[in-house]
C-alpha cells in the first residue's frame, strides 16, 4: 500500500548543479541535503524542505519538463510569489484550479514547478 510521496525527481544538464544550487536554495528557500556518495558521483543535487523533497538527477540527453511538474504546497503564496519575483524568478499566475491560489514558475534549467495554496472558504 502506497502511504506517501517520498520524493519528486526531475532531470537537469550536465553541469548545471550550482545554477540548481543557487535556485532551489538562494531562491525557493530550500535546503541541499547530501545524496549517498555512490549515488553522489552520477552529478545533480537533492534538496529538502519540510517533507518535501526535490531530487535533481543529471542526463545527458536533458530536456526539461514543460508539462510534467511537480505540485508544491506553500504558505503565503503571495509573499512566496513575490519572493520569487523579486530574486528574478518568472511568476505566471493562474486561476483555473477552483479552491486554490496557484502560480508556475521554472527553474534555471527549464523545469516547470507548480506553487499553490488551498483558499480557505470565508
Amino acid at each position: 500500500m502506497i502511504s506517501a510521496v517520498d520524493h519528486v525527481q526531475l532531470a537537469a544538464p550536465p553541469g548545471s548543479e550550482e545554477q540548481l544550487r543557487t535556485y532551489y536554495v538562494g531562491v525557493l528557500g530550500m535546503t541541499e541535503i547530501p545524496k549517498p556518495p555512490v549515488l553522489a558521483a552520477r552529478g545533480g543535487c537533492w534538496f529538502q524542505a519540510g517533507a518535501v523533497q526535490l531530487h535533481l538527477g543529471v542526463e545527458a540527453a536533458f530536456r526539461p519538463a514543460k508539462k510534467a511538474h511537480p505540485g508544491l504546497r506553500v504558505t503565503g503564496i503571495e509573499q512566496y510569489g513575490a519572493r520569487l519575483e523579486s530574486l528574478g524568478a518568472q511568476v505566471e499566475w493562474d486561476e483555473n484550479l477552483p479552491g486554490h491560489k496557484r502560480f508556475y514558475s521554472c527553474d534555471p534549467v527549464g523545469n516547470r514547478l507548480e506553487f499553490l495554496e488551498p483558499v480557505t472558504a470565508v
